[in-house]
């Protein structure tokens, strides 16, 4: 007669959180911890069910203490990208604002295919009284509550209210978190009188679980159709995108890069996936692209994307690939990103699929005359970047560009620069010399303003031993600042490099060229005609860095800031340097945009300015075409 199975009782809580600490991913044979700490603010809606159970369960699952919700989600994403979405950690709010706070971040996660595991509160499954604290009354459903927000920005979603439920869910939550190709935000909602309800749970829910993360191979048909295809081509092109640093396909594009000679260009995520000194890398594409990059593209009769998902900045809003013949293979674990252009698809894992595509290329090479020609624009590219980062005078202002190039001539391959919305993103794609995989952090799926100071501490707790730099412009530091004060409590140190230009750069550039005239991008007083154009506001954002805890280190000049990036990177304490920038970059040689992207500008207006811009406007449109 078989015995009875064991069982724990345990709350649902408590339950969960021993279930997460059991959880592990595995690839290439080395396991890790899939869910390897849980952020959490605490209300009423989760402190006496899953703080009870972080509390008891001890170091089992460590617990990290955030101030902003979007900005727990935010480090949970940092952390994940930084461990090749391997490891991920979850994130657990209150009901209410608390929940509805971690909209934005799920929506990156989700966007960039990053995994986090979002555990909010939520409204009594039994409905003891109506309507609770934080409880949003719909009256035609009964059964909704503001966690449904999530559902549309989250790869899973399932909202538990009896704990037996908590089994099929908890599994089908680490299979998505798993998942390369499904992954992103994985939501479980948890009302609150369902945490603090006990269950008899099988022991086996607690034994380790190992979720091995697959490399498939290309199937042998499409691979021969592929080769075919690249044999054939005179001006072929790579398009690296961030499924090579997922995957850690580096080395594996090195080498197919080394064998055929192929140039590679590289999206934001893709960045870094050759070094910038690598003969075949040129650098970023689209319309934050090189010139080098750009140019390959527009001539390119083949175009090899490996893990990109094509986004309007790769493709310059579908003009960039002018070729009237050009075609498309795509290697990428995705189906549905393989298909794109009408290409040829490899569904594979990036790393077997290059792998794959060398040894079936064995003895083929790009002609000698494309590899001088393209070899020669990455010279002159790089002169160009020479230029912008300017040799300038030590006691001048310096500019953007010229803060870009005092970090470059500091860092080593050690580094990681941390970026995401603003003006910085194109000068970064354009002109960093990238030296190592994993150097070059930019989150521009979701281009998130407030993303980088939470992502440097995720990022900072991934790879503890690296030097960290959030940089960080005026306009996004205003929306985000709170997780200073967790990287000081927690003793979590980088570097905050804050550029002070006095409004939205990136945005008053847009603003100017799409016929709006910059208006409400500056951070000025309201002059008497209803324009902001007067002074500055006397905003002193450094003294606020000071105030939440941070060494600050102001730079007023070239020299200083020189000095202080020198200093904040030997520093053992989370350190801000402050900078204030010249507002318009006038650095001789700064490039500016190498493609276009696709705002609809208004197609009737009285001022000139818009009427102007319209016309250009539809000059670019001209030039899109579908890619069938």
């Amino acid at each position: 007669m078989n015995a009875a199975p064991t069982t724990r009782r345990l709350t649902v809580a408590q339950a969960l959180v021993e279930f997460l600490a059991h959880q592990y991913t595995e690839r290439d044979g080395r396991r890790q911890r899939l869910i390897g700490a849980c952020w959490g603010i605490f209300g009423h809606g989760n402190v006496a069910g899953i703080g009870q159970a972080l509390l008891e369960s001890g170091t089992a699952l460590p617990y990290l203490q955030g101030r902003n919700e979007q900005a727990m989600v935010h480090a949970a994403v940092g952390y994940a990208r930084q461990c090749d979405r391997l490891s991920a950690h979850a994130v657990t709010t209150s009901i209410g604002p608390g929940a509805t706070n971690l909209v934005t971040g799920a929506a990156l996660a989700t966007v960039n295919r990053l995994p986090v595991l979002l555990l909010p509160g939520d409204t009594f499954a039994t409905r003891p009284a109506e309507p609770v604290l934080q409880q949003l009354e719909v009256p035609h459903a009964g059964d909704v509550s503001v966690n449904d927000a999530l559902r549309p920005v989250s790869r899973y979603f399932d909202r538990v209210t009896r704990p037996e439920a908590l089994i099929p869910a908890a599994m089908q939550a680490m299979r998505v978190l798993a998942d390369p190709v499904d992954t992103g935000a994985v939501t479980l909602a948890l009302p609150q009188d369902v945490q603090a309800e006990a269950y008899d749970w099988p022991e086996e829910f607690f034994a380790d679980r190992v979720w091995r993360v697959p490399r498939p191979a290309p199937d042998a048909a499409a691979l021969a159709e592929a080769v075919w295809a690249v044999r054939g081509a005179r001006r072929p092109l790579v398009i690296a995108g961030g499924g090579v640093h997922h995957s850690e396909a580096e080395e594996a594009l090195r080498e197919f890069a080394d064998a055929t000679g192929i140039p590679v260009a590289s999206t934001q995520a893709g960045k870094g996936s050759l070094r910038h000194d690598h003969p075949c890398d040129v650098g970023g594409i689209g319309h934050t692209g090189t010139a080098t990059a750009d140019a390959l593209a527009r001539e390119a009769d083949l175009v090899i994307g490996v893990g990109t998902r094509y986004t309007d900045f790769t493709t310059a809003s579908a003009t960039l690939f002018a070729d009237p013949g050009v075609r498309f293979v795509n290697l990428n674990i995705a189906a549905f990103d393989a298909h794109k252009l009408g290409a040829l698809s490899l569904v594979a894992d990036a790393r077997a699929g290059l792998a794959a595509l060398t040894g079936a290329l064995a003895g083929h090479r790009v002609a000698k005359e494309y590899e001088a020609a393209y070899g020669a624009a990455k010279e002159e590219w790089e002169r160009r970047v020479d230029a912008a980062y300017g040799a300038a005078d030590a006691s001048a202002r310096p500019s953007q560009t010229q803060v870009l190039g005092a970090l470059d001539a500091l860092v080593d391959d050690s580094d990681i620069v941390i970026n995401a919305a603003g003006s910085l993103p194109g000068d970064l794609h354009k002109l960093w010399r990238a030296r190592s995989r994993r150097q070059y952090h930019l989150e521009y799926g979701y281009s998130c303003m407030g993303y980088e100071i939470p992502a440097a501490i995720g990022v900072r707790l991934a790879a503890p031993d690296r030097p960290v730099w959030a940089l960080v412009g005026d306009g996004t530091y205003l929306m985000n600042p709170t997780e200073i004060v967790t990287a000081v409590q927690e003793g979590i140190n980088f570097t905050i490099v804050l550029i002070q230009n006095h409004g939205y750069a990136s945005i008053g550039g847009l603003s100017e060229a799409t016929g709006g005239e910059r208006f409400g991008t500056a951070y000025r007083f309201r002059a008497g005609d209803g324009t902001y154009t007067g002074a500055p506001l006397p905003v002193d954002l450094a003294a606020n860095a000071a105030s939440l805890g941070m060494r600050v280190i102001r730079a007023a000049t070239v020299g200083e800031l020189r000095a202080a990036l020198a200093e904040a990177r030997g520093a053992n304490r989370p350190t801000c340097v402050y900078v204030e920038t010249e507002t318009a970059d006038t650095v001789p040689g700064a490039p500016e945009a190498q493609a276009w992207w696709d705002v609809p500008v208004a197609e009737t207006a009285t001022r000139p300015a818009a009427v102007a811009a319209r016309a250009a406007y539809d000059r670019q449109a001209a030039g899109r075409r579908r890619h069938l």
